[in-house]
């Protein structure tokens, strides 16, 4: 199988949205050969410490991000808009720390 990582990837963790457990993606990721899994939830890091902790255990290299949504005015702003949304991943550990601080 050619070299390939998804770079958008719901788990358990975004609620009405995704439905695949961490220990499934990583196993699947394992099974085709793949070196790398990206997670990008919506709106939440809940499951970056437990997506982390199994992929290094299987030598995958883990990539940490999330799905954000992006306000076109304040988000103080309750007007009907259309949902923006927009993939971020960490490269590194100061990028995790960052999103870190923008999804909080």
């Amino acid at each position: 199988m050619p070299k390939f990582t998804h770079l958008h990837v719901h788990t358990e963790f975004s609620l009405l949205d995704g439905l695949s457990k961490i220990s499934k993606l990583v196993a699947k990721t394992k099974e085709f050969g793949q070196t790398h899994l990206a997670i990008t939830d919506h709106g939440t890091m809940y499951g970056a410490i437990e997506f982390y902790k199994k992929t290094t255990k299987e030598d995958i290299k883990p990539i940490i991000g999330c799905e954000v949504y992006l306000a076109k005015n304040s988000r103080l702003d309750r007007e009907k808009q259309d949902a923006n949304h927009l993939i971020l991943l960490s490269e590194n550990y100061e990028g995790y720390q960052n999103l870190m601080k923008i999804v909080t």
